[in-house]
């Protein structure tokens, strides 16, 4: 499906972005998290389809059980004990619920930078922090656009390297270390390579010289504006309730939480709101092109 959301001024994309995951960093109630993690993956699903599924499944979900099995292993506080280890050390509810807190905060964290590195592109980063910062700006986008195509070379190479039987899942320990160790060396190679070839392509074009000017097709409309009104509403709500212990919760020694009314629901409700609000823009966009083709 097409994201709409995507083609939103970048200042709106970064604002939203460092938003939910800033929330979802700071908020440990676990009705916060949860919402942040099924919005997350409901965006993510929304806009990739099958390949966000699996990425939920394959390093989401074992990060929020490897966390949930291994804080009650090096963490004992909590005055509900379950039971005790050989060690003598008990096992307490209140552990277990922190740990699955603390790997449903990662796999939020997880998911929501996935969208951001589809959304946030390096042209859109260059465009709002090139003239402000500029060389941290530069690094930044092509680090980010360096992973993923490092990646995906390497898998090139790697299917090469297949092709001319040198596969790295097959033979034995020493032969499968020679072949990752001439993968690495072409990977590295390739790296400077293209380092090399950026610089001198940035040159040619004169990054760098003063009264140069950068093309730009971003502009800042209506649709822009009101979903940036959007975003301060919920972003000064969100920290008006972390202010007042609205998103209060405790797990140690006690599991304690803040008092459920209609205040707290109202903070709830907004964080909803914005989490969810890429969701609601899609499906908004599609149903009024839905209509449009069916009035041809």
């Amino acid at each position: 499906m097409h994201d709409a959301f995507q083609n939103y001024h970048p200042l709106v994309n970064f604002l939203y972005f460092a938003l939910v995951i800033g929330f979802s960093m700071a908020l440990n109630h676990p009705a916060a998290q949860g919402i942040s993690l099924a919005c997350a993956c409901v965006y993510t699903v929304q806009a990739e389809g099958k390949k966000a599924v699996l990425f939920c499944l394959k390093w989401c979900l074992p990060t929020m059980l490897l966390a949930a099995f291994l804080n009650p292993a090096f963490s004992h506080g909590g005055v509900t004990i379950l039971l005790y280890f050989p060690t003598g050390n008990p096992l307490t509810l209140e552990s277990i619920l922190y740990g699955l807190s603390a790997g449903t905060m990662i796999a939020a964290v997880m998911i929501w930078f996935l969208s951001f590195h589809r959304v946030m592109t390096s042209d859109k980063f260059i465009y709002l922090f090139g003239r402000v910062i500029p060389a941290m700006s530069l690094v930044l986008s092509m680090t980010l656009r360096m992973i993923p195509k490092f990646k995906a070379q390497m898998d090139t190479v790697a299917e090469a390297q297949r092709g001319i039987g040198r596969d790295i899942s097959e033979g034995s320990l020493w032969r499968r270390t020679k072949i990752a160790i001439t993968i690495l060396s072409i990977m590295v190679t390739w790296a400077l390579e293209n380092a090399i070839e950026t610089a001198d392509s940035m040159k040619s074009r004169g990054y760098g010289l003063k009264g140069r000017t950068a093309f730009s097709i971003y502009r800042f409309d209506d649709r822009d504006r009101m979903a940036l009104l959007c975003l301060g509403f919920c972003g000064l709500y969100l920290v008006c309730g972390v202010i007042a212990s609205a998103f209060g919760f405790r797990y140690f020694p006690s599991i304690r939480c803040a008092v459920v009314n209609t205040v707290t629901l109202s903070f709830q409700a907004v964080h909803f709101g914005l989490c969810i609000m890429p969701v609601v823009l899609n499906a908004a966009e599609e149903r009024t092109w839905k209509a449009i083709h069916s009035k041809m």
